[in-house]
């Protein structure tokens, strides 16, 4: 496989064909299509995007001699973006990397996003996904109600973190989860949203 358009002109080059070269990330491109327009176990766009940075944030560790193997490059990369863990946890991972040697910012910043990588997919090396399945639909469904559930995360910890600066609340470390649950009134089972979703409906229809 070859990109169609490997953006030639005299503009910035997209981020991800960027970030492919100054990585050295053989093969991503490749790798990237393949898994997002086979038939069978297509990878989503979310999904990618969370494997592509933990991909570049493993080749940045190793460029500082941090092996990867010693260090849980899934469970970093959780936590260098905020999805997981207290405030504390991460910025102690953080300051360790940087004593290793690792820009950690610079590394952040490098990191990309889905939109990025299906700009990148479908502009630069012209390939489509395969037409929407009910799966593929409920995983779009999925991915907007995480980016809202993420959003209303980040403005509660911000929220917080200014009360207790002004000392209007004491807390210590927080993490902050926003669940999302969906009541079938007929049977009157719950899920979580995620769950339902999975399993494409409630069991009683």
């Amino acid at each position: 496989m070859s990109p169609a358009n490997t953006n030639s002109g005299p503009g910035p080059k997209p981020k991800v064909v960027r970030v492919i070269k100054r990585y050295e990330l053989e093969n991503a491109g490749d790798w990237l299509e393949d898994q997002w327009i086979r038939r069978e176990d297509r990878v989503s766009l979310r999904d990618l995007e969370t494997a592509f940075n933990q991909r570049i944030l493993e080749a940045a560790l190793a460029d500082v001699s941090v092996e990867p193997l010693t260090e849980d490059v899934s469970r970093a990369y959780e936590l260098l973006t905020g999805k997981i863990g207290t405030s504390g946890e991460q910025t102690q991972l953080k300051r360790r990397l940087e004593r290793a040697g690792l820009d950690v910012d610079a590394v952040c910043d490098d990191f990309v996003t889905y939109q990025a990588i299906r700009s990148y997919l479908t502009n630069v090396r012209g390939v489509n996904p395969p037409e929407k399945t009910d799966s593929d639909l409920r995983e779009t469904a999925a991915e907007t109600i995480a980016q809202l559930r993420e959003r209303t995360a980040v403005v509660t910890t911000s929220k917080i973190e200014q009360l207790e600066r002004n000392a209007q609340l004491d807390v210590g470390d927080v993490r902050t989860r926003v669940d999302v649950r969906v009541f079938c009134e007929t049977c009157g089972r719950q899920y979580d949203i995620d769950e339902l979703l999975e399993i494409g409906g409630c069991d009683c229809s």
